[in-house]
């Protein structure tokens, strides 16, 4: 780059050079003619360079609103977005119809083989009904999704709504670890197979496998939201878009808003490849389409929802307690169970105190889980290996 000094020079050149009459250019003459054609094409090109400039606008608030363009589109605009899935639709209504509250409600989990071992999660899961403050009546509303043959075999043993969702072959019995390739399939087919559950004219409450539940969580709904989900860490505005969510727990009603909200979560996943449903829907909760949809989302207090992120502080208030911020079945497992028996503790201290003042109680601190995130992974049973009937 040459030096500002020698660009101004020969910008205006050399102040010293004289300037020789011959090369000033000739005075311009006055054409009365010229700048009256100047002055009919004036607005042509006014019109021309406007409907440049509305073209340009148009596209570009087309780009924010619909941030997906060619034939990812199509599938999303069509809502045909579940062609190349393996939902069979006719299974699937019927065992909602069996499993419906009176308004068309439903509570849904999944599970794999590993989860759904004995002494594994789904027995957790099942016990924490059946020791929960009027819990257990939900068990009936309960749908357990299962993604490989073994899972729906067990389930079958132990509960009367199993559907079994077909993988092409795939095996998703061992255990998924956290962000591994068969974790995000799992995680995408559920986003899946719930949108097809609100096309159906089902609302429902997913809970994961690892979620306790000790209270009726309906009574710490708002009936005039679309969508309630749980936070791993919970801001105290129930409207901020700041809160970190837990798509592991959530009430969504059925209804046009919450349908085209899980078409455009379920095609986000082709968006950001290679991250999970919850990170996906961090991502697009902001969204202009998603804000256009006029969805009323409320991010609900970890003081109801708790888990080991945030944990609930007030024994006589918590309805469900999730054993996030932890990788590892087995960490979990463990972990879990100390839960539940801080919970049989309150529910027989209550039973038993005589005094009017509340017991509040607590938590015994996670022990495994505690920092699961950075102690290495033990290694993998080989099939059949350890594996308990």
């Amino acid at each position: 780059m040459e030096p500002e000094s020698r660009i101004n020079k020969d910008a205006v050149g050399d102040p010293n050079e004289k300037i020789q009459p011959s090369s000033l250019p000739p005075p311009p003459e006055f054409n009365l003619d010229h700048y009256q054609q100047m002055l009919k094409q004036t607005p042509k090109m006014v019109i021309i360079f406007a409907a440049i400039a509305l073209s340009c606008l148009v596209i570009y608030h087309s780009s924010i609103t619909l941030p997906f363009s060619g034939d990812y589109m199509r599938p999303y605009i069509s809502g045909n977005h579940h062609a190349n899935s393996n939902i069979n639709v006719g299974q699937l209504s019927r065992i909602l119809k069996s499993a419906a509250m009176d308004n068309n409600t439903v509570i849904i989990t999944s599970l794999n083989d590993a989860w759904a071992e004995p002494q594994s999660m789904f027995d957790l899961l099942l016990e924490s009904f059946r020791i929960g403050n009027q819990t257990q009546r939900f068990l009936k509303h309960l749908v357990v999704v299962t993604v490989d043959q073994k899972a729906y075999a067990r389930c079958m043993k132990l509960h009367p709504h199993c559907y079994h969702l077909l993988t092409d072959g795939m095996d998703f019995s061992g255990e998924a670890d956290f962000m591994t390739p068969d974790y995000l399939k799992i995680v995408w087919r559920k986003i899946d197979l719930l949108s097809k559950v609100l096309e159906l004219g089902y609302s429902f409450v997913f809970t994961d496998a690892d979620i306790m539940w000790f209270r009726d969580p309906f009574s710490q709904f708002d009936k005039d939201d679309d969508i309630q989900i749980s936070c791993d860490f919970f801001n105290g505005n129930p409207f901020d878009l700041r809160n970190l969510p837990n798509t592991g727990f959530s009430y969504v009603k059925s209804n046009e808003k919450t349908i085209q909200l899980y078409k455009f979560w379920y095609n986000s996943s082709m968006t950001y490849p290679g991250i999970h449903d919850q990170d996906a829907f961090n991502r697009i909760k902001s969204n202009p389409f998603i804000r256009n949809l006029g969805l009323r989302i409320r991010f609900i207090d970890t003081t109801y929802f708790g888990g080991f992120c945030q944990p609930s502080r007030d024994l006589n208030k918590v309805c469900t307690m999730h054993a996030n911020c932890c990788v590892g079945l087995e960490n979990k497992v463990h972990d879990i169970g100390i839960m539940l028996d801080d919970w049989r503790k309150y529910i027989k201290s209550v039973a038993n105190q005589t005094t009017t003042d509340g017991y509040r109680g607590s938590w015994t601190i996670p022990q495994l889980c505690r920092g699961s995130f950075r102690r290495p992974r033990s290694p993998k049973k080989k099939a059949g290996q350890g594996r308990k009937s």
